[in-house]
C-alpha cells in the first residue's frame, strides 16, 4: 500500500466510499473510517498502519499546498 489511491480501493471493498469535495477533508474521513474497521478488527495491524503511514503523507502534503496558496 502506497498511494492515497490504495487506501480508497481497501475501504472499498468494506463498502466505504469517501467524497467530501475537499481532499483534506477526504483524507480526514479516510483516516476515521480506517479506525473503525481496525476497531472492528476487520483489517489487520500491519495494513492498519501502512494505511495511516499513506494518509499522515498525504494530508501533511495537502496541508503544506494548502499553505502555498
Amino acid at each position: 500500500m502506497k498511494t492515497l489511491y490504495d487506501v480508497q480501493q481497501l475501504l472499498k471493498q468494506f463498502g466505504v466510499y469517501v467524497y467530501v469535495g475537499k481532499r483534506l477533508w477526504d483524507i480526514e474521513v479516510m483516516a476515521l473510517e480506517l479506525d473503525h474497521l481496525h476497531d472492528a478488527n476487520l483489517i489487520d495491524h500491519a495494513t492498519f498502519a501502512h494505511a495511516k503511514l499513506v494518509l499522515t503523507h498525504e494530508h501533511r502534503l495537502e496541508e503544506a499546498r494548502e499553505n502555498t496558496k
